[in-house]
């Protein structure tokens, strides 16, 4: 395979990773530490990922235990969780926050499939573009004969393809986890 298709793959395949956490931070009907991933918290005046000043724990399957590492940072973490766009309540208790999940109705759970659709949609165009710009650079290239163009041309397609489905495949995995009861 040519360097320039072995490069683009090693880009797509972080485009791919990229998409994939995206991913993980959309509500299932399981509670995950990954839904937390966005939230960041105040922390001494400057925002910190919340995962970074407490420990995440998964108690029950429909319950979330976030425990500050210092007892000051409950409210803080109970107010960032409700600035987010997570649609949960926070139950302070003191010494931790509680997060319980509940059950997803069958219109939100077509919601977050569709929001599954655009990150698939966002990550696919992130392909196509690393894509378009190593056919540039093909183009441009002049140690390259006819043959050899048009070969590494195939390979970098090959490649595209080979994510796109993969970006596929992983959506379809996520839209059978949401829509599962």
């Amino acid at each position: 395979m040519d360097a320039y298709a072995l490069e683009a793959q090693e880009k797509m395949n972080k485009s791919i990773d990229s998409y994939r956490s995206t991913l993980s931070t959309l509500r299932t009907g399981r509670a995950s530490p990954a839904m937390l991933n966005g939230i960041e918290v105040d922390y001494y005046g400057s925002p910190t990922p919340l995962n970074q000043i407490s420990s995440i724990s998964v108690p029950e399957p429909r319950q979330l235990l976030i425990k500050p590492y210092e007892k000051n940072d409950v409210k803080n973490v109970v107010a960032a969780i409700n600035a987010s766009d997570l649609g949960l309540n926070p139950i302070n208790e003191g010494v931790c926050v509680r997060l319980i999940i509940p059950v997803l109705t069958e219109e939100r759970r077509k919601e977050i499939v569709k929001q599954a659709h655009k990150y698939a949609e966002e990550a696919k165009v992130a392909v196509r573009n690393i894509r378009r710009d190593y056919m540039d650079i093909l183009k441009i290239d002049d140690s390259y004969s006819e043959d050899l163009l048009k070969r590494a041309q195939d390979d970098i397609q090959k490649v595209t393809d080979e994510a796109t489905k993969s970006i596929d495949n992983i959506l379809a995995e996520k839209e059978k986890e949401i829509m599962a009861i």
